[in-house]
């Protein structure tokens, strides 16, 4: 109920929000774009949720919550915003247009199962244009076969025949509820299907195991690091341990010495650390 009533606020304030003349968008636009005003841009989008909601509902018979849909064009519109620009002649309902459709599609087929390994421009053409295109062409001529459907249809969008019938197939099933009973076929005892999926998870005895090697190397790594010079460990650090990494020059014009000296030094801390590392844990000279 709290959900619903979200929803039908948000409704409200997009249908309420007033149109904006291109004058007037024109200049919120400039002043988002030169001065990031962020007065401009909520103006700027509030008078366009109403052209989100629109678009969202074209997609609501995708089995996906409206509100998700909603969300997802408005993903869209700030990013039309972000990158419109107002010198152009062009109102940014235009614009925002393919930005708000291309988001909503996005989510759709990364929501959709039946489409997760097919996400070419070719693959979502033909996800959201069979329906459509069916639907005419059985109007049109209904002795048409479904094979010469499946045939008219791959022309019409550049794929193969074969693509069109496995995603006609695909559109026409349903996705089984995780929920759903399931037997393990042996006892006869019923479980939920999610119960019967592989985890590509660890097991938690691997999960401790693998925690309990990853400590004992950086123990190991913390013990070798101090049997290190200054000047050795400050190279190793900023070279080898830093999200990124220090350029030999860098670091060389920082210690006044040249970038050859530096990898000199950093390839004798190198040797001295697998030598105290691979004494103290043998094990660790294979890593």
């Amino acid at each position: 109920m709290k959900a619903l009533s979200a929803n039908r606020q948000m409704v409200r304030a997009a249908m309420a929000a007033p149109y904006l003349e291109r004058d007037e968008e024109h200049d919120l636009a400039v002043r988002w774009k030169d001065n990031k005003d962020q007065e401009a841009l909520h103006r700027i989008t509030m008078a366009h949720m109403r052209l989100v909601i629109s678009m969202a509902s074209k997609f609501r018979n995708y089995g996906l919550l409206m509100s998700d849909l909603v969300q997802e064009g408005h993903v869209g519109l700030l990013e039309a915003a972000a990158r419109f620009d107002p010198d152009r002649d062009v109102r940014f309902s235009t614009y925002a247009t393919w930005w708000i459709r291309a988001s909503i599609q996005d989510y759709i087929l990364r929501n959709w199962s039946i489409v997760r390994g097919g996400t070419s421009s070719a693959q979502k053409s033909l996800f959201f244009n069979l329906r459509r295109l069916r639907a005419r062409l059985a109007q049109d001529d209904p002795s048409l076969s479904k094979s010469a459907i499946h045939l008219q249809i791959a022309s019409t969008l550049g794929v193969h025949a074969k693509d069109v019938a496995v995603m006609d197939a695909r559109l026409s099933g349903s996705d089984p509820s995780l929920n759903a009973p399931m037997s393990d076929g042996e006892s006869g005892a019923s479980s939920d299907r999610i119960e019967f999926l592989k985890s590509d998870e660890p097991l938690p005895d691997e999960q401790v195991s693998m925690i309990i090697d990853e400590e004992r190397r950086h123990s190991w790594l913390g013990d070798a690091l101090n049997t290190l010079n200054a000047r050795e460990l400050r190279i190793i650090r900023e070279r080898r341990l830093a999200e990124d990494g220090a350029t030999l020059e860098s670091l060389g014009s920082a210690l006044g010495i040249s970038k050859e000296r530096v990898r000199q030094i950093e390839s004798r801390a190198i040797e001295k650390l697998r030598a105290v590392m691979t004494a103290d844990a043998p094990e660790i000279a294979s890593l």
